[in-house]
């Protein structure tokens, strides 16, 4: 079976490239959930982050995005000591101004699934790579979108890292067209 050569080495990208990367998500909490993981891998490599996944989850309650926007300091210091996660202060606090951000969306938009999918009129940009060394780490669109999250307040979110949430969650589907998942991808909606 065929799939994408990053994931390839590691059972736990194998299982996540398998099961989730790039299918489409129309759920905010996930939503959340992959901002604030890309947000924390900034500099870092994305198996660094999978395999904390599990502590972010039980550290930010589930990445409910209500409870996460009024943690406070004694929240944040409790984070910074959580050897779980990535302890770095900017991107523990970039992740609770992002959650206050995230709920104004959701309540101009009805949520924040609307907001995000409208950049791509509702349907996932269907790519079609033959390599992984076709894949950009940028495009226009995830250029776009930083742009327009910065302006709202959102921090840590720049092109870069906006491109890997929109492959994450779907919005581009980047698997190589070898890969078995990039026909099942592109057939969820």
């Amino acid at each position: 079976m065929k799939r994408c050569d990053w994931c390839e080495g590691q059972d736990i990208y194998l299982e996540y490239h398998d099961r989730e990367w790039g299918l489409p998500v129309h759920d905010d909490r996930i939503q959340f959930e992959f901002l604030v993981l890309e947000a924390a891998q900034a500099g870092l490599s994305w198996l660094t982050v999978l395999r904390k996944r599990e502590a972010y989850r039980a550290a930010y309650d589930g990445f409910d995005v209500e409870r996460v926007a009024r943690y406070g300091e004694r929240k944040v210091k409790s984070l910074l000591g959580n050897a779980g996660i990535i302890r770095n202060k900017l991107k523990i606090e970039s992740s609770i101004n992002n959650a206050k951000r995230f709920i104004e969306v959701q309540k101009e938009f009805g949520s924040f699934d609307s907001y995000i999918w409208g950049f791509v009129d509702g349907k996932a940009v269907q790519n079609r790579w033959k390599s992984i060394a076709e894949i950009p780490a940028k495009t226009e669109l995830s250029d776009r979108i930083s742009k327009e999250l910065k302006g709202r307040g959102f921090r840590f979110v720049g092109s870069t890292i906006i491109y890997s949430h929109l492959q994450a969650t779907g919005l581009v589907n980047d698997h190589i067209v070898g890969c078995f998942r990039h026909r099942e991808v592109a057939a969820v909606r």
